[in-house]
């Protein structure tokens, strides 16, 4: 078994195409198509089942697949270790960002000092639903990831920090019958505007829904965008009502700008929940087992931020 039959293995199963996967990975089709049939024949099993229609993971492959992704990692991760002998001259730091940042530091400022400490790492950084971003890191697909996810929601097997917490607030449009109230119970809210949620998967839907549970409420989906910034606007323009992060709207980290709750735009209004359990959480999780030094190197810039060692 070799690393590149390793390779073209993932690229066909990601593609779904042989096609497809010989370009991405610069080779013949047949000659790609070749190697996996050696790689079946050194597994001793067919690794995908195909028709004229589709090429889809048989059981071994659905068993390799997570196999092969971590030995690629391991073997990324072996180069990065012995680049750092040079003072991690080069590297590659793949790193997951939740667009919520209930933390007492600008993210934007740790990645600067980051690129200007180690300038030679290649730093990408993606964006995705907090729950599968960590489980890319489980996988061995990204080194790290910060997302809105508290230490009883990271998944089993990788280690985390907390980096920072907000209470969760609620927009209003002006016009909403609690809009003169400053604390609210989210049992409360009436369905005379529906509820704008975040993408399912993220952190903070699963904390909203929490929070609902909590009060005895249903959160239901009403609405549902993959942008808080479009979330609190929408809510300020009469569409409906949200939940997010109080860091979210105000404060020099917010996604929208404000500095203070009055600059909410159309007479909205920012309440206040009265459940003390309503707090969005941010944390980074990463295997330490198989923690890359470009990665370490992260994690040091992020404790010099601000950033809490504590697990």
């Amino acid at each position: 078994m070799e690393l590149r039959h390793l390779r073209y293995f993932l690229a066909v199963a990601e593609t779904h195409n042989f096609t497809q996967a010989a370009a991405r990975c610069y080779v013949a089709q047949s000659a790609l198509s070749q190697q996996v049939a050696r790689l079946e024949k050194d597994v001793g099993a067919p690794l995908f089942s195909r028709t004229s229609r589709s090429v889809r993971l048989t059981a071994a492959g659905e068993l390799l697949e997570p196999l092969a992704r971590r030995i690629l990692a391991d073997v990324d991760n072996a180069q990065a270790a012995l680049d750092a002998l040079a003072g991690l001259r080069r590297g590659r730091l793949r790193l997951g960002l939740v667009q919520t940042m209930a933390v007492p530091f600008d993210m934007v400022e740790v990645l600067a000092d980051y690129r200007v400490r180690h300038p030679g790492v290649d730093l990408r950084v993606s964006n995705a639903p907090s729950s599968r971003m960590a489980d890319a890191v489980l996988a061995g697909t990204l080194d790290l990831a910060v997302v809105g996810l508290d230490a009883r929601q990271a998944p089993q097997g990788l280690d985390h920090r907390t980096l920072g917490s907000a209470p969760l607030v609620v927009v209003v449009p002006r016009e909403h019958a609690l809009a003169d109230r400053d604390a609210v119970d989210l049992a409360e809210l009436p369905d005379s505007h529906p509820l704008i949620q975040f993408s399912r998967g993220s952190g903070l839907r699963r904390q909203v829904e929490a929070a609902f549970t909590r009060a005895g409420a249903e959160a239901g989906l009403h609405f549902e965008v993959g942008q808080i910034r479009d979330m609190i606007r929408l809510a300020a323009r009469g569409v409906g009502v949200t939940v997010v992060p109080r860091s979210a709207v105000v404060g020099p980290g917010s996604v929208v700008g404000f500095d203070t709750a009055d600059d909410l735009p159309h007479g909205a209004r920012m309440l206040r929940l009265t459940d003390a359990e309503a707090v969005h959480h941010i944390c980074v999780v990463y295997d330490g087992t198989r923690l890359a030094p470009a990665a370490e190197a992260f994690l040091d810039v992020l404790d010099r931020h601000g950033g809490d060692r504590s697990a």
